[in-house]
């Protein structure tokens, strides 16, 4: 159980595994005023920076679920460097169906809501570890203007049109799963630049040291398109947010 190796090779020096930089994981945490000892639960948590940063700066405790090996070990380092490995743990496991024994404060899913096949299916799961009262977390795609055809919405790494919603509709759905929105903290098009533009270095780096691997024509045919792809298609269209919801 394990992510395909494609997906550490292209982000193998990201700590964020999604479209925020670090001054923009930290006005988050501001913005939710943390409590020392608040319990999280953070489904699909990568290398752990949002845990393990939030740990130091907040006080948190709490726990992170990824499958992927590489970025479980990631994670484990970062809470040894930031000397918190006593407040966070990472637990390589599948996310999917993931509950914690214990009722949490902040759940959390920021930018994986396949492992609740979608949007609804995640809150759901998330639902299921948090305690009445308690803060939601849900990083997802928008439209950021509206894709003009199919083409370009395959292009943005959607399955259709369909798959996104604008910004507004996107508030509206949360409402529909009966959760208010209270605070969100969006995505711009330089904090894409700094995580989709990041991969193509970590690509050709690789590439270069390992010309004969057996990936190696994935990752060149990658980075032959993926910039072109990116800048012509997602960098325009395609906005990203994490938003953080209370139950009604």
């Amino acid at each position: 159980m394990d992510l395909p190796r494609i997906f550490t090779v292209r982000e193998s020096s990201h700590r964020i595994h999604n479209p925020f930089t670090p001054g923009k994981l930290a006005a988050l945490g501001r913005a939710l005023r943390l409590e020392p000892g608040t319990r999280v639960l953070d489904l699909a948590s990568g290398s752990g920076e949002m845990l393990c940063t939030w740990a130091r700066d907040h006080g948190v405790t709490g726990t992170g679920v990824d499958i992927s090996t590489v970025f479980t070990e990631q994670a484990r380092a970062r809470a040894v460097e930031l000397g918190v490995a006593d407040r966070v743990s990472f637990v390589h496991g599948d996310a999917a169906g993931h509950v914690a024994d214990e009722p949490v404060d902040l759940a959390a899913c920021v930018g994986a809501t396949w492992i609740g096949d979608g949007l609804a299916g995640t809150v759901e799961l998330l639902g299921r570890s948090l305690r009445p009262g308690g803060l939601m977390l849900v990083g997802e795609p928008y439209w950021r203007r509206e894709a003009p055809d199919e083409e370009t919405a395959v292009a943005c790494h959607a399955g259709a049109k369909a798959d996104f919603l604008p910004l507004p509709e996107l508030v509206e759905r949360f409402g529909t799963l009966g959760y208010d929105v209270v605070e969100m903290v969006l995505a711009d098009q330089d904090s894409w630049d700094r995580y989709r533009a990041a991969q193509w270095l970590n690509l050709r780096r690789w590439l270069d040291g390992n010309p004969e691997d057996e990936l190696a024509a994935e990752v060149r045919a990658e980075l032959t398109t993926e910039p072109v792809r990116y800048t012509r298609y997602q960098r325009e269209y395609l906005g990203w947010g994490v938003f953080a919801l209370m139950g009604r």
